[in-house]
């Protein structure tokens, strides 16, 4: 059945999840690939909540993006592992294929892409989770011609995704190195934003607070409605 543009967003409840794969494709974060029992197909943008129950009873759970599209089987989440982070130095350094999470998802309805639609997304760093989710879809879905996207990182080792996203045509900055094809570091620039947005494109921005603001200030410099900017900050919260 094909959603519509004002279809409600998927919620979905708790579920005990099977981790079925773990891997480590940055210095810093740890891809988890999750096996969701009777799971609610999520919209790309959407998040799921990991808890985690000690023994005495004590509870923590952080929020973590989907990077799968909602046609694969699993669920693949990023942990970035924040120093100090009681969640995610759980999940980087401890978890296993075969242990078993809590989870609760899919949740959120305001940063999503049903890939219908012309979007734009600019992220930093592991801010380009939901946005390999919306890029994922848009091949799954053969709209590829409705997304675009512009990522900034570092360097390319701590750039979640990295490879992927430039094999698929994403602008990538760097702004600790020269990236690989010539272009020297720095970072997003008005110049370089301009010819990647559409008309009527709802424009998705990812990142911490001082990228947000730098990335949706540039947007609005290009004349995109404030309404069209759509955005979600993150922060440690480990």
């Amino acid at each position: 059945m094909t959603e519509t543009l004002t279809a409600p967003a998927p919620a979905g409840g708790r579920r005990k999840a099977i981790v079925r794969e773990v891997a480590h494709p940055t210095p810093n974060g740890v891809m988890l690939r999750l096996d969701v029992p009777d799971r609610v197909n999520h919209v790309p943008g959407q998040h799921y909540v990991i808890r985690l129950t000690a023994e005495d009873g004590y509870v923590a759970q952080r929020s973590y993006s989907v990077a799968s599209a909602p046609s694969d089987p699993l669920i693949e989440l990023y942990i970035e592992q924040l120093e100090d982070g009681e969640v995610s130095g759980f999940l980087a350094e401890v978890v296993q294929p075969g242990d078993e999470l809590e989870v609760q998802g899919p949740i959120g309805g305001w940063f999503i892409w049903r890939g219908n639609t012309p979007a734009l997304g600019i992220a930093g760093g592991s801010g380009v989770v939901p946005l390999v989710a919306m890029l994922r879809h848009a091949i799954h879905v053969g709209r590829s011609d409705l997304l675009r996207l512009a990522v900034s990182g570092r360097t390319k080792a701590e750039l979640p995704y990295a490879d992927e996203l430039s094999a698929a045509g994403a602008l990538v900055v760097l702004t600790r190195e020269d990236i690989p094809d010539g272009r020297k570091r720095g970072r997003l620039a008005a110049a370089e934003l301009e010819p990647l947005i559409q008309p009527e494109s709802t424009c998705y921005v990812c990142g911490s607070n001082s990228f947000a603001e730098a990335a949706s200030g540039l947007l609005v410099a290009q004349g995109v409605p404030t309404g069209m900017i759509r955005i979600e900050r993150f922060g440690p919260s480990g």
